[in-house]
């Protein structure tokens, strides 16, 4: 490095240089070594096109949203979870002890297409056959009516919210002989078909059908696999909670807004909220008429009301629902013979694990529930004859097609229970006339 003045004379470095004047100014030259060590600055980087920044920008505001929602839904479980204490041992009615609904790990990929045109047919018929599905496709099916009864239009239901909310119903339904997943898919599809069957869409609006569709899949959630009978006899926190009055019901209901409670389920969720309290009064009037300790009493206020019968009348068309549900709970028998004998067998094996229960815990033993008593046909004919032909029988009066494609159907059945019974009967007279003898050698 040189430091020379203006006329290019050499100045030698020191303390001692003459002061540098402006009108004669030094100048400093590098030697070619110095200038290949000379440090340079890297050239600025081309800014970012406009677009670039917006998409990094959507992708910051992305991860805040995702993860307000993560606390949003961990705050609503805490809320849940805090809500319910979870139920006592002896009624074995918590299905998981944090008191909170079963949530399903993975939203279901099956698709609505998948279901050929004579499916679809079958499913609005009475005599479809329930047994042959597996546990996705009766979501798949669930789902289709939905669809079919524009329900999701209607109600503005993002498609995987619907079955977000199928899935989680069913992981909330137990493995009990009878009233499972599979009981819910019988009673949700009878109702379709009766909505089919009875061309329902023409005199009910489409949040008559979404509630009695709703209540169909949710009216047993939870269902502990004994009944109110057991719950009352002991005692159990089902039973205290809701002062013995339809202690299972009620908790279906409660069930129920739980699972709707969660944003990812909840299916109402467009709807405004008048809308929705006036959706919710209605669904827990049908799931607590599913109580068959009260089939008496809305059997007879519906039968007094069918001569003066209005579709334009609220109170009527309410009645009207009350009864169409308690039909689908129990239209097993309106089946054929091989669809309908199964649900008979699951029934009385839960009953029977009932009874069994009872006399362990040294409780009375209800009717219908000791299998050393209980008399497969003879219990059928008994059902089918007071119950089950004198309900449709009433719901025909108003919608006669009902005669051929129902009522003929349980006088079959009831007549070939009959015959059974009959021939039990009879072996067992022979079989106590046998004992008589005997003892008398």
């Amino acid at each position: 490095m040189f430091l020379r003045t203006s006329t290019g004379d050499s100045v030698a470095i020191s303390s001692a240089v003459p002061t540098n004047e402006r009108s004669c100014p030094y100048v400093l030259e590098f030697s070619s070594e110095e200038e290949d060590c000379k440090v340079t600055t890297p050239p600025k980087t081309k800014p970012e096109t406009k677009a670039v920044e917006i998409l990094r920008q959507q992708e910051k505001n992305l991860e805040v949203e995702v993860e307000e929602c993560r606390q949003e839904l961990l705050k609503i479980k805490e809320q849940l979870c805090n809500g319910s204490t979870g139920l006592s041992h002896n009624c074995d009615c918590s299905h998981n002890h944090s008191g909170l609904p079963s949530l399903p790990k993975d939203t279901p990929t099956y698709s609505k297409n998948m279901l050929s045109d004579e499916t679809k047919e079958s499913l609005k018929k009475p005599t479809f056959d329930i047994w042959v599905c597996e546990a996705d496709e009766m979501l798949l099916l669930m789902e289709h009516m939905f669809h079919d009864l524009k329900l999701v239009e209607e109600f503005n239901i993002n498609p995987i919210v619907l079955k977000r909310f199928l899935q989680t119903v069913q992981a909330n339904y137990r493995d009990n002989p009878f009233h499972n997943f599979r009981h819910c898919f019988c009673v949700t599809q009878m109702m379709y078909g009766m909505i089919n069957l009875c061309n329902l869409e023409q005199h009910m609006s489409r949040t008559d059908l979404c509630v009695l569709l709703t209540a169909c899949i949710c009216h047993d959630l939870d269902h502990p696999g004994y009944n109110n009978e057991y719950q009352v006899k002991a005692r159990t926190e089902l039973a205290v909670r809701y002062n013995d009055g339809s202690p299972l019901e009620n908790h279906h209901c409660n069930v129920t807004f739980r699972i709707l409670a969660i944003p990812e389920c909840n299916i109402f969720r467009n709807v405004p909220e008048s809308k929705f309290l006036s959706i919710r009064s209605s669904i827990i009037r049908l799931i607590l008429a599913t109580d068959l300790a009260k089939h008496g009493e809305l059997l007879k206020a519906f039968k007094e009301c069918i001569s003066t019968f209005s579709f334009d009348d609220p109170t009527d068309l309410e009645m009207l629902r009350l009864i169409l549900i308690k039909c689908c709970d129990i239209s097993n028998e309106v089946r054929p013979m091989e669809i309908s004998e199964p649900w008979a067998d699951c029934l009385l094996k839960e009953c029977f694990q009932q009874g069994d229960r009872e006399k362990r815990e040294g409780l009375p033993v209800g009717a219908l529930m000791d299998r050393d008593k209980v008399s497969k046909p003879h219990t059928q004919v008994g059902f089918i004859k007071f119950v089950l032909i004198p309900l449709f029988e009433s719901v025909a009066e108003l919608f006669p097609q009902l005669e051929t494609a129902v009522i003929l159907q349980l006088r079959e059945a009831l007549e070939r229970y009959q015959e059974q019974d009959t021939c039990e009967a009879g072996i067992t007279e022979t079989q106590n006339i046998s004992e008589d003898d005997t003892a008398a050698i």
